[in-house]
């Protein structure tokens, strides 16, 4: 078989730092380096982009007017000449066998519609992780739960082809968050399978204070509500529903932080505690958005 050229799409919104290492680990893949293309997509920063991407020899820089991370993803495709696309993020850092990693797997899946590789949290300082970081090390990225439970793979780390989106159709830029939920679920409900790759790996920086996860989170909830309202004609009582679940005793969250061995900081109750502290306070934050978003009627 003969061995197909990869689009990676990077979208980028005033993360030039983050997007230089970024842009490091897509040029030193282990992947032949002329069956691959870098695209970089501005999303309307204030940062010089530009500048970053002038250091690096043949990535190509697109821009996006539309503050859409998703429509910054669809004028990557619309560009792109890859029979395979692979998406991941400014902060992400991919591993060196990334896109050799993803290559094998979608193509050796019979009827894989869309990969979702594994995303790794990593800490600061590594030493001494605080207890936010802990909070997103265990809980912010459960790739193989959003492919197995959810049908969809965060696009930090997915590939798709190109004959899918042809056939299916590309991002809805309409919405804010979630988007990458409603392009998995729609690949899937046309026959297509949504895979889970644990060997197909990129890094992503913990998020370090709670303002950040309010941010992350506000979004989230509003981009989930969003899409219930395309989803359903009597959205109403699904965000009901949605919040009734919200409000159910989180178990399954509450044992994977007092269970989570990965982290010798997570061994100590004081640790426990704070990690849990964090939790609520998470959750406290998507049930005041969607109890907002009930009560103006949106």
């Amino acid at each position: 078989m003969k061995t197909p050229f990869v689009s990676v799409i990077v979208p980028v919104f005033n993360d030039s730092e983050r997007l230089k290492l970024c842009l490091k680990a897509l040029q030193n893949q282990t992947y032949p380096q002329n069956l691959y293309e870098i695209i970089v997509v501005d999303n309307g920063s204030d940062e010089d982009t530009e500048g970053v991407v002038r250091e690096f020899n043949s990535v190509i820089l697109l821009h996006e007017k539309k503050r859409s991370s998703y429509a910054a993803r669809n004028k990557g495709i619309s560009f792109s000449k890859g029979d395979i696309l692979a998406f991941t993020d400014s902060d992400c850092i991919p591993a060196p066998d990334w896109i050799e990693k993803g290559v094998i797997n979608i193509l050796n899946i019979p009827h894989c519609g869309l990969l979702a590789g594994k995303i790794i949290v990593f800490f600061k300082n590594p030493q001494r992780p605080t207890a936010v970081e802990l909070y997103e090390a265990t809980l912010a990225f459960p790739q193989k739960h959003f492919v197995e439970k959810m049908g969809f793979g965060a696009t930090a780390n997915t590939f798709t082809l190109r004959e899918v989106i042809n056939k299916v159709g590309m991002f809805n830029d309409k919405l804010k968050s979630c988007g990458d939920v409603e392009l998995g679920q729609r690949i899937s409900s046309y026959g297509y399978k949504v895979v889970y790759a644990d060997d197909t790996c990129v890094y992503h920086p913990a998020r370090q204070t709670l303002r950040e996860l309010y941010k992350k989170h506000s979004r989230i909830t509003k981009g989930q509500c969003d899409l219930l309202r395309i989803k359903y004609r009597y959205p109403f009582l699904r965000l009901l529903i949605a919040l009734f679940i919200e409000l159910l005793p989180p178990v399954i969250s509450i044992t994977r932080i007092c269970s989570d061995k990965r982290f010798k900081e997570l061994s100590t109750l004081s640790h426990k505690l704070k990690v849990l502290s964090i939790f609520f306070i998470v959750r406290g934050i998507r049930i005041t958005e969607r109890l907002k978003i009930l009560l103006k009627g949106q």
